[in-house]
Protein backbone atom coordinates (compact mmCIF):
# COMPACT_ATOMS: atom_id res chain seq x y z
CA UNK A 1 0.00 0.00 0.00
CA UNK A 2 1.28 3.38 -0.87
CA UNK A 3 2.30 5.52 1.78
CA UNK A 4 -0.43 8.43 2.41
CA UNK A 5 1.23 11.44 2.40
CA UNK A 6 -0.07 15.00 4.07
CA UNK A 7 0.36 18.20 2.67
CA UNK A 8 2.54 20.63 5.26
CA UNK A 9 2.85 24.05 5.43
CA UNK A 10 4.99 26.62 6.87
CA UNK A 11 3.64 29.67 7.96
CA UNK A 12 5.17 33.07 8.41
CA UNK A 13 3.09 35.88 10.57
CA UNK A 14 4.42 39.79 10.37
CA UNK A 15 2.94 43.47 11.61
CA UNK A 16 0.27 43.75 14.19
CA UNK A 17 -2.20 42.04 16.18
CA UNK A 18 -4.83 42.46 13.52
CA UNK A 19 -2.42 40.34 11.05
CA UNK A 20 -2.40 37.60 13.17
CA UNK A 21 -5.91 37.13 13.53
CA UNK A 22 -5.98 37.20 9.73
CA UNK A 23 -3.11 34.09 9.88
CA UNK A 24 -5.07 32.13 12.38
CA UNK A 25 -7.88 32.35 10.80
CA UNK A 26 -6.20 30.97 7.05
CA UNK A 27 -4.05 28.44 9.28
CA UNK A 28 -7.85 26.86 10.92
CA UNK A 29 -8.69 26.91 8.05
CA UNK A 30 -5.69 24.69 5.94
CA UNK A 31 -6.03 22.74 9.35
CA UNK A 32 -9.66 21.77 8.89
CA UNK A 33 -8.73 20.75 5.28
CA UNK A 34 -5.94 18.20 6.55
CA UNK A 35 -2.97 20.17 6.23
CA UNK A 36 -0.13 20.11 8.97
CA UNK A 37 2.25 23.22 10.40
CA UNK A 38 5.49 22.29 9.34
CA UNK A 39 8.65 23.01 12.07
CA UNK A 40 10.53 24.44 9.43
CA UNK A 41 10.20 26.54 5.78
CA UNK A 42 12.86 23.04 4.56
CA UNK A 43 9.84 20.49 5.64
CA UNK A 44 6.84 22.29 3.82
CA UNK A 45 5.38 21.69 0.96
CA UNK A 46 4.80 25.69 0.50
CA UNK A 47 5.63 28.60 2.89
CA UNK A 48 2.28 31.47 3.15
CA UNK A 49 4.11 34.58 4.20
CA UNK A 50 2.06 37.63 5.79
CA UNK A 51 3.25 40.67 5.40
CA UNK A 52 3.32 44.04 6.88
CA UNK A 53 3.35 46.86 4.94
CA UNK A 54 2.62 49.76 6.70
CA UNK A 55 6.28 51.50 7.47
CA UNK A 56 9.15 51.19 5.08
CA UNK A 57 11.29 49.22 7.82
CA UNK A 58 8.13 46.50 7.92
CA UNK A 59 7.88 46.25 4.38
CA UNK A 60 11.91 45.56 4.40
CA UNK A 61 11.04 43.09 7.07
CA UNK A 62 8.07 41.47 5.42
CA UNK A 63 10.95 41.37 1.85
CA UNK A 64 13.85 39.83 3.97
CA UNK A 65 11.13 36.69 5.03
CA UNK A 66 10.12 36.35 2.08
CA UNK A 67 13.50 35.93 0.22
CA UNK A 68 14.30 33.58 3.53
CA UNK A 69 11.64 31.64 2.36
CA UNK A 70 12.46 31.19 -1.18
CA UNK A 71 16.12 30.23 0.07
CA UNK A 72 14.88 27.51 1.96
CA UNK A 73 12.05 26.17 0.31
CA UNK A 74 11.08 27.91 -3.10
CA UNK A 75 7.75 27.36 -3.08
CA UNK A 76 6.20 30.98 -1.11
CA UNK A 77 2.68 32.31 -0.95
CA UNK A 78 2.42 35.84 -0.44
CA UNK A 79 -0.45 37.82 1.48
CA UNK A 80 -1.07 40.36 3.94
CA UNK A 81 -0.99 44.58 3.68
CA UNK A 82 2.28 44.36 1.89
CA UNK A 83 0.39 41.89 -0.55
CA UNK A 84 -1.80 45.10 -1.54
CA UNK A 85 1.05 46.55 -3.80
CA UNK A 86 2.07 42.92 -5.68
CA UNK A 87 4.04 45.05 -7.97
CA UNK A 88 6.72 45.67 -5.39
CA UNK A 89 7.02 42.04 -3.60
CA UNK A 90 6.67 40.58 -7.87
CA UNK A 91 10.10 43.03 -8.14
CA UNK A 92 12.12 41.82 -5.73
CA UNK A 93 10.83 38.05 -5.62
CA UNK A 94 9.48 37.29 -9.59
CA UNK A 95 9.13 33.67 -8.24
CA UNK A 96 7.12 33.63 -5.27
CA UNK A 97 3.93 31.22 -6.74
CA UNK A 98 0.83 34.14 -5.26
CA UNK A 99 0.06 37.23 -3.91
CA UNK A 100 -2.90 38.18 -2.08
CA UNK A 101 -4.15 41.36 -0.24
CA UNK A 102 -4.82 41.28 3.32
CA UNK A 103 -8.61 39.39 3.88
CA UNK A 104 -8.22 37.77 1.30
CA UNK A 105 -8.67 33.97 3.12
CA UNK A 106 -9.94 32.46 0.24
CA UNK A 107 -7.73 33.82 -2.56
CA UNK A 108 -4.83 32.42 -0.06
CA UNK A 109 -7.05 29.07 0.58
CA UNK A 110 -6.94 28.73 -3.27
CA UNK A 111 -3.14 29.33 -4.06
CA UNK A 112 -2.30 26.73 -1.43
CA UNK A 113 -4.58 24.16 -3.22
CA UNK A 114 -2.99 25.01 -6.26
CA UNK A 115 0.49 24.36 -4.65
CA UNK A 116 -0.09 21.34 -2.75
CA UNK A 117 -3.63 19.77 -3.12
CA UNK A 118 -5.21 18.94 0.26
CA UNK A 119 -5.34 15.00 0.49
CA UNK A 120 -9.11 15.10 1.48
CA UNK A 121 -12.52 16.73 1.68
CA UNK A 122 -12.40 18.99 4.45
CA UNK A 123 -13.60 17.43 8.07
CA UNK A 124 -14.33 20.35 10.40
CA UNK A 125 -13.86 18.37 13.98
CA UNK A 126 -10.12 17.96 12.86
CA UNK A 127 -9.79 21.44 14.96
CA UNK A 128 -10.77 22.64 18.01
CA UNK A 129 -14.36 24.89 18.11
CA UNK A 130 -12.65 27.93 19.12
CA UNK A 131 -9.86 27.57 15.68
CA UNK A 132 -6.23 27.49 15.62
CA UNK A 133 -4.87 30.09 17.86
CA UNK A 134 -1.24 31.51 17.74
CA UNK A 135 -0.72 33.39 20.74
CA UNK A 136 -0.40 31.39 24.31
CA UNK A 137 -3.80 29.47 25.30
CA UNK A 138 -4.64 31.79 28.44
CA UNK A 139 -5.24 34.93 25.82
CA UNK A 140 -6.70 35.76 22.63
CA UNK A 141 -7.06 38.53 20.25
CA UNK A 142 -10.58 39.17 19.56
CA UNK A 143 -10.87 41.42 15.71
CA UNK A 144 -14.38 43.30 15.95
CA UNK A 145 -13.70 44.92 12.65
CA UNK A 146 -11.68 45.45 9.56
CA UNK A 147 -10.17 49.26 7.86
CA UNK A 148 -11.02 52.43 8.88
CA UNK A 149 -13.42 55.54 7.91
CA UNK A 150 -10.25 57.89 9.10
CA UNK A 151 -7.89 59.47 6.73
CA UNK A 152 -4.79 60.40 8.94
CA UNK A 153 -2.27 62.07 6.62
CA UNK A 154 0.85 59.76 7.97
CA UNK A 155 -1.68 56.26 7.61
CA UNK A 156 -2.52 53.67 4.56
CA UNK A 157 -4.23 51.29 6.07
CA UNK A 158 -7.59 52.50 4.38
CA UNK A 159 -5.80 52.32 1.36
CA UNK A 160 -4.29 48.53 2.28
CA UNK A 161 -8.03 47.34 4.32
CA UNK A 162 -10.48 49.32 3.11
CA UNK A 163 -13.16 51.46 4.77
CA UNK A 164 -14.65 50.12 8.64
CA UNK A 165 -16.47 46.53 8.33
CA UNK A 166 -17.94 45.58 11.67
CA UNK A 167 -18.98 41.98 12.65
CA UNK A 168 -22.41 41.85 14.14
CA UNK A 169 -22.42 41.61 17.42
CA UNK A 170 -23.38 37.89 17.89
CA UNK A 171 -20.35 36.61 15.82
CA UNK A 172 -18.15 38.52 18.08
CA UNK A 173 -20.00 37.52 21.04
CA UNK A 174 -20.44 33.71 19.76
CA UNK A 175 -16.62 33.49 19.06
CA UNK A 176 -15.60 34.77 22.62
CA UNK A 177 -17.79 32.45 24.03
CA UNK A 178 -15.54 29.52 22.42
CA UNK A 179 -12.88 31.11 23.31
CA UNK A 180 -13.37 31.18 27.04
CA UNK A 181 -14.93 27.96 26.62
CA UNK A 182 -11.55 26.85 25.51
CA UNK A 183 -9.90 28.29 28.65
CA UNK A 184 -8.68 31.52 27.29
CA UNK A 185 -8.60 33.95 30.71
CA UNK A 186 -7.72 37.25 28.51
CA UNK A 187 -9.76 38.88 25.73
CA UNK A 188 -8.10 41.57 23.58
CA UNK A 189 -10.65 43.56 21.92
CA UNK A 190 -8.68 44.70 18.72
CA UNK A 191 -9.76 46.52 15.31
CA UNK A 192 -8.31 49.60 13.31
CA UNK A 193 -10.92 51.92 15.32
CA UNK A 194 -12.61 49.83 18.12
CA UNK A 195 -14.78 52.83 19.33
CA UNK A 196 -15.97 53.12 15.61
CA UNK A 197 -17.52 50.03 16.43
CA UNK A 198 -21.00 49.48 14.21
CA UNK A 199 -21.73 52.49 12.90
CA UNK A 200 -20.66 51.29 9.06
CA UNK A 201 -23.97 48.99 9.91
CA UNK A 202 -25.82 51.64 11.85
CA UNK A 203 -25.22 49.83 15.13
CA UNK A 204 -27.94 46.91 13.52
CA UNK A 205 -28.81 44.31 16.45
CA UNK A 206 -28.07 40.87 15.94
CA UNK A 207 -29.83 37.77 18.12
CA UNK A 208 -27.11 36.44 20.64
CA UNK A 209 -28.34 34.38 23.50
CA UNK A 210 -31.89 35.60 25.09
CA UNK A 211 -32.20 39.16 23.40
CA UNK A 212 -31.08 41.28 20.52
CA UNK A 213 -27.29 42.72 20.94
CA UNK A 214 -26.99 46.22 19.23
CA UNK A 215 -23.59 46.60 17.33
CA UNK A 216 -22.09 49.48 19.51
CA UNK A 217 -19.31 49.70 21.58
CA UNK A 218 -20.98 50.07 25.33
CA UNK A 219 -22.90 47.50 24.42
CA UNK A 220 -20.25 44.66 23.16
CA UNK A 221 -17.92 45.78 26.09
CA UNK A 222 -21.11 44.75 28.36
CA UNK A 223 -21.76 41.78 26.68
CA UNK A 224 -18.33 40.41 26.44
CA UNK A 225 -18.14 40.94 30.37
CA UNK A 226 -20.75 38.43 31.20
CA UNK A 227 -18.08 35.74 29.73
CA UNK A 228 -15.87 36.11 33.01
CA UNK A 229 -12.95 36.88 31.07
CA UNK A 230 -10.31 39.58 31.32
CA UNK A 231 -11.45 42.10 28.69
CA UNK A 232 -8.87 44.26 27.40
CA UNK A 233 -9.81 47.34 24.95
CA UNK A 234 -7.57 48.37 22.50
CA UNK A 235 -6.82 51.40 19.74
CA UNK A 236 -9.94 53.30 21.22
CA UNK A 237 -10.04 56.62 19.35
CA UNK A 238 -11.22 59.13 21.54
CA UNK A 239 -14.91 59.91 20.55
CA UNK A 240 -17.25 61.39 23.30
CA UNK A 241 -18.49 57.97 23.69
CA UNK A 242 -15.83 56.30 25.28
CA UNK A 243 -16.82 58.80 28.74
CA UNK A 244 -19.58 55.58 28.74
CA UNK A 245 -16.97 52.67 28.97
CA UNK A 246 -15.31 54.34 32.48
CA UNK A 247 -18.29 53.14 34.78
CA UNK A 248 -18.09 49.55 33.29
CA UNK A 249 -14.25 49.75 34.35
CA UNK A 250 -14.61 51.34 37.57
CA UNK A 251 -17.38 48.20 38.32
CA UNK A 252 -15.05 45.50 37.32
CA UNK A 253 -16.11 44.52 34.24
CA UNK A 254 -13.77 45.55 31.56
CA UNK A 255 -10.13 45.70 32.63
CA UNK A 256 -9.50 49.47 33.47
CA UNK A 257 -7.12 49.80 30.65
CA UNK A 258 -7.28 51.96 27.23
CA UNK A 259 -5.04 51.96 24.48
CA UNK A 260 -5.84 55.38 22.74
CA UNK A 261 -3.24 56.29 20.17
CA UNK A 262 -3.14 60.19 20.48
CA UNK A 263 -0.22 60.81 18.20
CA UNK A 264 0.60 64.58 19.00
CA UNK A 265 0.24 67.04 21.70
CA UNK A 266 0.57 69.92 19.49
CA UNK A 267 -2.81 71.04 17.86
CA UNK A 268 -1.11 72.31 14.66
CA UNK A 269 0.61 68.99 14.13
CA UNK A 270 -2.87 66.93 15.01
CA UNK A 271 -4.66 69.53 12.20
CA UNK A 272 -1.91 68.02 9.81
CA UNK A 273 -2.63 64.66 10.21
CA UNK A 274 -6.12 65.06 10.14
CA UNK A 275 -6.84 63.83 13.49
CA UNK A 276 -8.38 65.75 16.55
CA UNK A 277 -6.65 68.94 17.98
CA UNK A 278 -8.34 70.44 21.32
CA UNK A 279 -5.79 68.72 23.73
CA UNK A 280 -7.00 70.93 26.44
CA UNK A 281 -10.38 68.64 26.28
CA UNK A 282 -8.79 65.54 25.83
CA UNK A 283 -6.60 66.87 28.68
CA UNK A 284 -10.10 67.50 31.26
CA UNK A 285 -11.33 64.19 30.06
CA UNK A 286 -8.08 62.13 31.16
CA UNK A 287 -8.69 64.03 34.54
CA UNK A 288 -12.02 63.30 34.47
CA UNK A 289 -11.39 59.69 33.71
CA UNK A 290 -9.23 59.31 36.69
CA UNK A 291 -11.01 61.19 39.26
CA UNK A 292 -13.68 58.00 38.32
CA UNK A 293 -11.28 55.38 38.61
CA UNK A 294 -8.19 56.50 39.96
CA UNK A 295 -6.34 53.04 39.01
CA UNK A 296 -6.99 53.39 35.35
CA UNK A 297 -4.08 52.56 32.75
CA UNK A 298 -3.82 55.12 30.24
CA UNK A 299 -1.99 53.79 26.64
CA UNK A 300 -1.02 55.57 24.07
CA UNK A 301 1.56 55.99 21.06
CA UNK A 302 2.86 59.11 19.76
CA UNK A 303 4.75 60.01 16.41
CA UNK A 304 7.78 62.68 16.35
CA UNK A 305 9.37 64.64 13.49
CA UNK A 306 6.19 64.45 11.40
CA UNK A 307 6.62 66.51 8.20
CA UNK A 308 7.28 70.29 9.59
CA UNK A 309 7.36 69.94 13.10
CA UNK A 310 9.16 72.83 14.51
CA UNK A 311 10.95 73.27 18.03
CA UNK A 312 8.05 74.95 19.96
CA UNK A 313 5.44 71.99 18.65
CA UNK A 314 7.66 69.37 19.65
CA UNK A 315 7.75 71.27 22.82
CA UNK A 316 3.99 71.36 22.72
CA UNK A 317 4.17 67.14 23.11
CA UNK A 318 6.34 67.14 25.89
CA UNK A 319 4.36 69.52 27.74
CA UNK A 320 1.40 67.63 26.67
CA UNK A 321 2.61 64.35 28.10
CA UNK A 322 3.81 65.91 31.49
CA UNK A 323 0.15 66.70 31.62
CA UNK A 324 -1.41 63.53 31.03
CA UNK A 325 1.14 61.69 32.64
CA UNK A 326 0.41 58.02 30.98
CA UNK A 327 1.33 55.33 32.24
CA UNK A 328 2.40 53.48 28.86
CA UNK A 329 3.79 54.81 25.60
CA UNK A 330 5.15 54.17 22.17
CA UNK A 331 6.87 56.61 20.57
CA UNK A 332 8.05 56.05 16.51
CA UNK A 333 9.83 58.39 14.45
CA UNK A 334 8.04 59.18 11.55
CA UNK A 335 8.69 57.24 8.39
CA UNK A 336 7.78 58.78 5.25
CA UNK A 337 5.59 55.60 4.54
CA UNK A 338 4.99 55.55 -0.19
CA UNK A 339 1.54 56.42 -0.68
CA UNK A 340 0.82 58.75 2.69
CA UNK A 341 -0.52 62.07 2.18
CA UNK A 342 1.92 63.38 5.22
CA UNK A 343 4.73 62.93 2.60
CA UNK A 344 3.91 66.03 0.60
CA UNK A 345 2.55 67.99 3.68
CA UNK A 346 5.77 69.96 4.72
CA UNK A 347 9.65 69.60 4.46
CA UNK A 348 10.80 66.36 6.28
CA UNK A 349 12.39 66.77 9.50
CA UNK A 350 16.01 66.04 9.52
CA UNK A 351 17.09 62.49 10.87
CA UNK A 352 19.43 63.43 13.65
CA UNK A 353 16.54 65.72 14.77
CA UNK A 354 13.88 62.93 15.24
CA UNK A 355 16.76 61.31 17.24
CA UNK A 356 17.40 63.76 19.44
CA UNK A 357 13.36 64.14 19.89
CA UNK A 358 12.48 60.18 20.12
CA UNK A 359 15.44 60.35 22.89
CA UNK A 360 14.20 63.44 24.55
CA UNK A 361 10.56 62.21 24.44
CA UNK A 362 11.54 58.93 25.70
CA UNK A 363 13.50 60.00 28.58
CA UNK A 364 10.82 62.24 30.03
CA UNK A 365 8.27 59.11 29.62
CA UNK A 366 10.56 56.81 31.33
CA UNK A 367 10.60 59.51 33.98
CA UNK A 368 6.92 59.41 34.53
CA UNK A 369 6.75 55.63 33.64
CA UNK A 370 9.17 54.93 36.72
CA UNK A 371 7.10 57.59 38.95
CA UNK A 372 3.88 56.05 37.90
CA UNK A 373 4.83 52.70 39.25
CA UNK A 374 6.17 53.10 41.96
CA UNK A 375 2.77 53.91 43.72
CA UNK A 376 2.19 50.77 43.01
CA UNK A 377 4.56 49.54 45.56
CA UNK A 378 3.03 48.19 48.22
CA UNK A 379 -0.55 47.59 47.23
CA UNK A 380 -2.01 44.06 46.11
CA UNK A 381 -2.29 43.20 42.03
CA UNK A 382 -4.52 40.79 40.64
CA UNK A 383 -1.68 39.13 38.02
CA UNK A 384 -1.93 36.88 35.01
CA UNK A 385 0.88 34.15 34.43
CA UNK A 386 2.34 34.07 31.19
CA UNK A 387 5.34 32.56 31.68
CA UNK A 388 7.20 29.86 33.96
CA UNK A 389 10.83 28.54 33.76
CA UNK A 390 13.35 27.28 36.07
CA UNK A 391 11.26 28.82 38.89
CA UNK A 392 11.32 31.79 37.87
CA UNK A 393 7.61 32.89 37.02
CA UNK A 394 6.40 36.32 34.76
CA UNK A 395 3.13 37.99 34.61
CA UNK A 396 1.24 41.20 34.16
CA UNK A 397 -1.16 42.95 36.11
CA UNK A 398 -4.78 44.34 34.43
CA UNK A 399 -3.15 47.16 33.40
CA UNK A 400 -0.31 45.30 31.15
CA UNK A 401 -1.15 44.18 27.54
CA UNK A 402 0.97 41.52 26.27
CA UNK A 403 4.66 42.19 24.26
CA UNK A 404 3.80 46.15 24.63
CA UNK A 405 3.59 46.64 28.24
CA UNK A 406 5.58 45.83 31.38
CA UNK A 407 5.80 42.73 33.41
CA UNK A 408 5.86 41.67 36.78
CA UNK A 409 8.43 39.21 38.01
CA UNK A 410 7.59 36.99 40.42
CA UNK A 411 8.59 34.58 43.23
CA UNK A 412 6.45 32.35 44.78
CA UNK A 413 5.85 29.34 47.51
CA UNK A 414 4.32 27.31 45.40
CA UNK A 415 5.15 26.34 41.68
CA UNK A 416 3.25 29.10 39.54
CA UNK A 417 1.58 27.67 35.82
CA UNK A 418 1.05 29.44 32.94
CA UNK A 419 -2.73 31.21 32.57
CA UNK A 420 -3.54 30.99 36.18
CA UNK A 421 -4.25 34.46 38.09
CA UNK A 422 -2.37 35.40 41.58
CA UNK A 423 -3.22 37.95 43.82
CA UNK A 424 0.77 39.81 44.66
CA UNK A 425 1.82 42.38 46.91
CA UNK A 426 4.47 44.79 44.72
CA UNK A 427 7.42 45.16 46.67
CA UNK A 428 9.60 47.06 43.99
CA UNK A 429 9.24 48.90 41.00
CA UNK A 430 11.81 50.11 37.94
CA UNK A 431 11.22 52.35 34.93
CA UNK A 432 8.93 49.47 33.11
CA UNK A 433 8.55 46.68 35.34
CA UNK A 434 7.40 45.34 38.69
CA UNK A 435 8.76 42.59 40.95
CA UNK A 436 6.44 41.34 43.74
CA UNK A 437 5.72 38.26 45.74
CA UNK A 438 2.41 35.92 45.59
CA UNK A 439 0.07 35.67 48.52
CA UNK A 440 -2.83 34.49 46.97
CA UNK A 441 -4.35 32.70 44.74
Amino acid sequence: MDEITIPKISFVSLGCPKALVDSERIITKLRAEGYELARTHAGADVVVVNTCGFLDSARAESLAAIGDALNQNGRVIVTGCLGAEPEIIREAHPSVLAVTGPQRYEEVIAAVHAAAPPRHDPFLDLVPPEGIKLTPRHYAYLKISEGCNHRCTFCIIPKLRGDLVSRPAADVLREAERLVAAGVKELLVISQDTSAYGVDIKYAASRWKDRNLRARFLDLASALAELGAWVRLHYVYPYPHVDDVIPLMAEGKVLPYLDIPFQHGSPAVLKRMRRPGRQEKTLARIENWREQLPDLTLRSTFIVGFPGETDGEFEELLAFVEEAQLDRVGCFQYEPVRGAAANAIAAPVADDVKEQRYARFMQKQQTISAKRLKKKVGTRQAVIIDKVENGAAIGRTRGDAPEIDGVVHLSAWRPLKVGEIATVKIERADAYDLHGTVVGF
